[in-house]
């Protein structure tokens, strides 16, 4: 679509089905609500955005729901992910791989919260192998505590990126201690397509934590241009649309 140009603005684009028009005024790129918009209460970039954000939160809890978790400082283990997950990046792809649940694998993706204390954790190595390192000692695992080891991977599946779960109990005899605390020590802490988190499970308490992960395969849906195309799918007509250098 090329610009036309009405009361001294050049209209850039119009989504009707986000309810956005883009224009161009005096040299800033402006969003404002669409006229004649079916979908009144979808009119703002922002709001796009979360929409976005939101649809990703969802994925991931589909496939994290597989393995068992807690989330107990919520009403349910699902609104307490998701008020977690809604701080994570937006991700961005276009409308058919949105309505395939396409999900990404990224740091600090919630796997528990719960009263126990955060336990800090990182990639990094013992003896020149790879490791998962956790701040804690094997007197903090307290008698009938238990840990958990919640693996995460990224794979592309039928052309839809998507992160799948898996959750298992660590054996104590597994845990090494290092300067650094215990750790869990393999060649599979090297993979970057993966990502990891032990949660301290004490009764019907544990610790709130998150992903660390080595993966930058989401990055590139996390970007302007991303944000564009995706935009761009979810509206009947073709457009060109320009966005401002910042978000």
């Amino acid at each position: 679509m090329g610009k036309r140009h009405a009361k001294g603005m050049n209209v850039i684009g119009r989504m009707p089905q986000s309810g956005v028009t883009i224009y161009e005024r005096q040299g800033q790129v402006v969003v404002r609500p669409a006229q004649n918009s079916s979908r009144p209460h979808s009119c703002t970039l922002k709001q796009f955005v979360q929409r976005q954000r939101m649809r990703h939160s969802i994925a991931l809890w589909t496939e994290l729901s597989r393995c068992d978790v807690m989330f107990t400082e919520h009403k349910s283990a699902y609104s307490g992910f998701v008020a977690l997950a809604n701080r994570l990046p937006a991700v961005f792809v276009d409308k058919d791989v949105a309505n395939r649940h396409a999900s990404f694998l990224m740091p600090d993706i919630p796997v528990s919260e719960g009263k126990l204390l955060t336990v800090r954790q990182h990639l990094g190595e013992v003896d020149g192998n790879a490791a998962l390192i956790a701040s804690m000692v094997k007197n903090d695992v307290r008698l009938g505590a238990e840990l958990w080891l919640y693996t995460a991977e990224q794979r592309v599946e039928y052309d839809v990126p998507r992160v799948n779960f898996n959750a298992r109990k660590v054996k104590k005899s597994e845990l090494v201690a290092t300067d650094g605390g215990l750790a869990l020590v393999g060649e599979e802490f090297a993979d970057h397509n993966k990502g990891w988190a032990l949660v301290l499970v004490d009764g019907d308490r544990c610790s709130t934590q998150g992903i660390v992960t080595q993966c930058t395969f989401y990055e590139q849906y996390t970007s302007q241009e991303a944000l564009l195309a995706a935009a761009k799918s979810h509206s009947n007509r073709k457009m060109k649309i320009e966005l401002p250098p910042t978000l």
